[in-house]
């Protein structure tokens, strides 16, 4: 199947596509060289503004990579750029493929795009993709000007922001920020009547994928959806259902030879085992003509909590995380996708098999990495430091669209929608902060019931699936004493946390899981001007001994299910990483790995 015109194998793709789970073999990358111009008065227009230098696209203005590397207040940019006929036909223009679609992985904060001078779309929210159809815009014979204002008021603390610092300068555990275009822009041609959307999901007790699908445009009430399930070549199931003309199609197979109770735990995925299932999508007519063709993958596996542990496809596994800011110096929260991919192998050859990708929703690239070299996420996304309707509004709208986006890869076993009470500060005795949290919550459980759900991550739960706490205590033996112990750490759970703050905003706690999941934070200062951690050392020697002994004391205490080390990189003044910002080791890799796996 995999043989047909325009099939593309998902699950061997060199990590370049910026949309890993819905892959067409032809697109155009519109990364490189834009002209760019601020525009701090927020007056220009459309027909005024003066681009007056160049930008490297994807990589915000703020940093080195892009050629601009102005990192004070940015309020208002503005990028535009030519194409014509050559990317027309990269990204498959032909007279089947006529409609031509503009996709923004992500421009921060709000953003209008016109091509030629006709407004082809508008979005809010700096971390969540948008597509624009330039259909009705475009020259197909001839160059066509694609121009996008991007605006992201720096003092705006109702909106998403994240680790974006909103005083000039980055302070404590804030960079600098980032405006504007920073993931991925591409051109893709696809036909009137194409496939939009796809969503999977499996019950691996009765050995079923469920597959939904979203089409867009006038659908043939004789079309057909076919889904072809394939491993390393050799076919697992295929099925077609009828469209009857509708937009959504829903469709249910089970896979023969997981029937076998035997062998059916060869094909589930997990960090030992990250298997990738192929898939190829095709709509085509009642004679099996194709429409549309896109490949895809998925993962079987279920995650779930039992009351002391989390579940990975029915059996325990202890979490071994470690915080990613991810951020570099060079392209800040923009990279590359080989930076994407050495970032998952660097976590990995560090002996974790988590990563909690803090305040930032990550590039669905990252994520295609972490789905095929087997690294467990807990997804996150920046958060306000407001609470009010537009924050409110605006983080429920934006965590929809990450979590719709994103719910089909199976590296994703926790969301976090919420962390340390940023935009909550006031959720242990507000009603209404804490109404937020456990809508938010449920929202996500709404959204998707396969993965647990941290309401709030660090302290004053609400609605959590998994009790997480946050504890900076440098002193390895305090940290043995408090988590090694199943009835101290309970008594904690219904009480105050060690950063002084109530661990549940909601009564009682509940019998569940208890992670730490922000620890460490040791700083190795070189002596550099505002080198900042949770604790400092200046030896190497010393820091290397602190480190491993606080891993040590988390991640043998028994009453715990897991943690998550504080952090994996410096990042600017925050010099807490367990590497350098260059991803320069700090302690050897090797006896990073021992301490962090318990075989030290």
């Amino acid at each position: 199947m995999t043989s047909l015109e325009g099939a593309v194998d998902a699950t061997r793709q060199d990590g370049g596509y910026p949309r890993p789970q819905l892959v067409r073999a032809a697109w155009h990358d519109m990364s490189g060289d834009w002209d760019f111009a601020r525009d701090d008065d927020m007056t220009a227009t459309l027909a005024d503004v003066h681009f007056d230098r160049s930008i490297v696209v994807p990589f915000p203005p703020e940093s080195p990579a892009s050629g601009i590397n102005e990192a004070g207040f940015l309020p208002c940019v503005w990028y535009r750029r030519t194409f014509g006929v050559e990317e027309l036909r990269a990204a498959g223009f032909d007279s089947e493929r006529t409609r031509t679609l503009l996709h923004f992985g992500a421009v921060d904060h709000a953003a209008q795009v016109w091509v030629n001078g006709e407004l082809v779309a508008t979005h809010v929210g700096g971390q969540s993709p948008f597509t624009a159809d330039v259909s009705s815009a475009l020259r197909p014979e001839s160059d066509n000007v694609v121009v996008v204002r991007a605006v992201d008021l720096p003092d705006d603390v109702s909106v998403p922001r994240g680790k974006q610092d909103w005083r000039e300068e980055p302070h404590s555990i804030w960079y600098h920020r980032t405006t504007g275009i920073w993931q991925p822009v591409w051109l893709e041609c696809v036909p009137r009547c194409s496939i939009e959307s796809v969503t999977w999901s499996s019950d691996i007790t009765s050995a079923t994928v469920n597959l939904a699908v979203r089409l867009h445009g006038d659908v043939p009430r004789n079309s057909w959806v076919r889904v072809v399930l394939e491993h390393e070549g050799g076919l697992l199931v295929e099925g077609r259902v009828r469209t009857m003309g509708e937009r959504s199609c829903l469709m249910r197979v089970v896979i023969p030879r997981q029937l076998n109770g035997q062998q059916y735990e060869e094909l589930l995925w997990s960090p030992s085992n990250p298997t990738l299932i192929a898939a190829t999508v095709v709509l085509e007519q009642t004679d099996a003509t194709p429409i549309d063709v896109v490949g895809s993958y998925l993962g079987l596996r279920t995650v779930a909590v039992s009351t002391e542990h989390l579940l990975l496809n029915d059996r325990p596994i202890a979490v071994r995380a470690i915080l990613a800011q991810n951020y570099w110096p060079e392209t800040h929260l923009a990279a590359s996708a080989e930076m994407l991919r050495r970032e998952v192998e660097l976590i990995i050859d560090l002996g974790f098999n988590t990563a909690r990708v803090h305040q930032k929703a990550e590039d669905p690239r990252f994520l295609y990495w972490a789905d095929r070299l087997g690294l467990m996420v807990w997804a996150e996304t920046a958060n306000a430091y407001a609470f009010d309707a537009r924050a409110v509004s605006a983080l429920m709208q934006e965590w929809t669209t990450i979590v719709q986006r994103d719910l089909s890869h199976p590296s994703i076993v926790v969301w976090v929608p919420l962390n340390e009470s940023w935009g909550v500060q006031h959720i242990a005795h507000d009603e209404r902060q804490q109404a937020f949290s456990r809508s938010i919550a449920d929202l996500t459980r709404a959204l998707d019931g396969s993965r647990p759900v941290v309401s709030n991550d660090g302290w004053e739960h609400t609605a959590s699936d998994i009790w997480t706490i946050h504890d900076y205590e440098s002193d390895p033996q305090v940290l043995a004493d408090r988590y090694g112990d199943d009835r101290r750490l309970r008594t904690m759970l219904e009480g105050f946390g060690p950063a002084g703050r109530r661990m549940t905003a909601a009564g009682r706690p509940e019998r569940l899981p208890v992670m730490v999941t922000e620890f460490g934070g040791v700083s190795l200062s070189t002596g550099g001007e505002g080198d900042w951690g949770y604790s400092t050392e200046t030896d190497p020697a010393a820091f290397e001994a602190r480190v491993t002994a606080i891993i040590r004391a988390v991640g043998s205490a028994s009453p715990l299910a897991g943690f998550c080390y504080t952090q994996l990189t410096d990042t600017g003044q925050e010099t807490n990483g367990l590497l350098y910002a260059d991803r320069t080791p700090k302690i050897p890799i090797e006896r990073i790995r021992a301490a962090v796996r318990g075989t030290a």
